[in-house]
């Protein structure tokens, strides 16, 4: 009775077949990345908004004002008299009603000297030139409520959580194919949900379920692709991150052409109902339906991958057998259990952490540090294509951990030297936060693989799954991190990023190397690891993993 992975190499490994699927999967990666990065344009701060004085929308109709008018009779006793307020958070203390003047709606105050204006504390009143341009001048998360702008943020990454726990479930229970095109309908359901959502919690609660659904997509689609082709090809982990990077290119280009948040939240949210249409051409993983006792359907799907791929298969092939079998209730404490296992999860925990928490960070970190935003966010994101590259030339020349910590301490000691460069030289600012955000994207990218390799077949989806859980973690708090430090001190984030970067890159020197060593089968396997050389006997065939991200 042959093997899964021995009707494969017979049916193409990589052939015509996967390479449709594997393209047309990729494009979910372009989607997600709309969703992750989406706040730096959604929440864009607005350029010019004031306090409304109770009364003044009445009396500026009856008057006859423009709404600068309007404006210059709010704002300039605030300037001329108290320096200090900008009237954006305060406003005079006054209610303007039928009897007041339209030539000098303050003369009642005449007799206060300019410093002794009264004032009160803005609540709900503001006005903006561009009322809807971002979720920002929607829902006044201005002044006191700024923070609420972090939370959006935040609730989102705790639905990308949420997401990876039960869709990642119901992915190994109900099937593949089946849990990513429900995540694409609800995805795109309850982002034109958001888009007209009434008033903030309506939006909070199902920009929640976007991610929810936004990350069952991504990880689906990433499991799918790595399940139809063969163990020799873990390059297709790397290259769909270049799809992911190709939607943060794309992004900025779809902000700039449309100028209402609503418009991007659906330009951003609707094509995942064209990925609806996979139905038809995405067929259930092989792998998955073995694992299911469905083997019949499985072997059907062979026949056609192998017709596709210009190959055929015996037709004495009338069952196939699969090795990788999952601990029936695997638990955290199997994950620490041994000294090698504890310290490669430990470690692998605070890789996910920080990777998240700095890239998550230095992206929305552009959307505060002035400049053209569009053209800069595109920069950001053209940078992380050589990312890649560097990856799939350096992990199999010099292993996975040296490149693994040199891009980590790279992104440190970037964002420490952008802290203390002079705003006066642009080009050199913009140009070391560059290189910064090249270091961690490269780390950010080899965790995935590198996770994979160090637990063993029996360990190795729950354990990915489990540190993992803490890339969303460092997302949720990252828009806390970053907005309110930058609030004290701009830089102030990047000293914290430099000193979680440098920390990362040392701990994953204790990390064993894999480069040439087979998949740890067992945790006996995963002891017999060094940090300086592995030991895992002799080589096997690779076994195929299956990544939950």
């Amino acid at each position: 009775m042959p093997s899964f992975d021995e009707v494969l190499k017979e049916a193409g490994e990589f052939g015509r077949f996967q390479k449709r699927v594997f393209f047309l999967l990729c494009q979910t990666g372009i989607t997600f990345s709309f969703l992750f990065a989406s706040v730096v344009f959604l929440g864009q701060a607005p350029d010019n908004y004031w306090c409304r004085i109770p009364g003044a929308a009445e009396l500026s109709k009856r008057c006859g004002w423009t709404l600068e008018e309007e404006r210059n009779f709010t704002i300039l006793p605030l300037s001329l008299g108290n320096g200090s307020s900008s009237g954006k958070c305060e406003r005079l203390d006054v209610a303007w009603d039928t009897s007041v003047s339209c030539a000098s709606p303050l003369a009642h105050y005449s007799n206060h000297s300019p410093g002794n204006l009264p004032l009160t504390t803005c609540h709900n009143n503001w006005v903006y030139e561009q009322p809807h341009s971002s979720i920002i001048s929607e829902y006044n998360l201005v002044c006191g409520n700024v923070w609420m702008l972090d939370l959006s943020q935040a609730v989102l990454n705790l639905g990308f959580l949420a997401g990876a726990f039960t869709l990642g479930y119901a992915a190994d229970r109900y099937g593949r194919i089946l849990i990513y095109l429900l995540s694409c309908l609800g995805d795109g359901i309850c982002g034109i949900i958001v888009a007209f959502a009434p008033n903030f919690t309506v939006f909070l609660i199902f920009r929640f379920l976007q991610g929810v659904f936004g990350k069952g997509t991504w990880m689906t689609c990433y499991v799918i692709v790595t399940e139809i082709v063969g163990s020799d090809q873990r390059i297709v982990g790397i290259v769909i991150q270049i799809f992911f990077t190709l939607g943060i290119m794309i992004l900025p280009g779809i902000a700039y052409l449309i100028p209402t948040w609503q418009g991007i939240q659906l330009a951003i949210s609707l094509p995942n109902f064209l990925f609806l249409l996979y139905y038809w051409v995405v067929p259930e993983s092989p792998r998955w339906l073995l694992t299911r006792k469905k083997g019949e359907k499985a072997l059907k799907i062979m026949h056609n991958i192998a017709k596709h791929n210009g190959k055929y298969l015996s037709p004495h092939y009338s069952e196939i057998t699969i090795s990788n079998e999952e601990v029936s209730n695997p638990s955290f404490l199997d994950l620490v259990r041994t000294p090698r296992m504890r310290m490669n999860t430990l470690i692998l925990m605070y890789a996910w952490f920080t990777s998240a928490l700095i890239y998550q960070g230095l992206i929305m970190r552009i959307g505060i540090v002035g400049g053209n935003l569009f053209l800069e966010f595109f920069i950001s994101g053209a940078v992380e294509l050589p990312a890649a590259l560097l990856i799939l030339v350096t992990i199999d020349r010099f292993g996975r951990r040296l490149p693994f910590a040199i891009s980590n301490i790279v992104a440190g000691i970037a964002c420490l030297i952008t802290t203390f460069l002079p705003e006066d030289i642009p080009w050199l600012k913009t140009t070391v936060a560059t290189l910064g955000r090249l270091g961690i994207t490269m780390a950010f990218e080899i965790v995935y693989l590198v996770n994979t390799e160090l637990y063993p077949t029996t360990l190795r989806n729950f354990g990915v799954s489990l540190c993992s859980s803490l890339c969303d973690l460092g997302g949720i708090i990252a828009p806390f991190l970053l907005f309110r430090l930058a609030a004290i001190w701009l830089e102030l984030p990047l000293i914290i990023f430099s000193i979680l970067a440098v920390v990362c890159g040392l701990l994953v020197l204790l990390l064993p190397e894999t480069k040439g060593i087979s998949l740890p089968e067992t945790v006996e396997d995963v002891e017999q690891l060094s940090s300086h050389f592995g030991k895992c006997g002799k080589k096997r065939k690779h076994q195929e993993t299956n990544s939950y991200i």
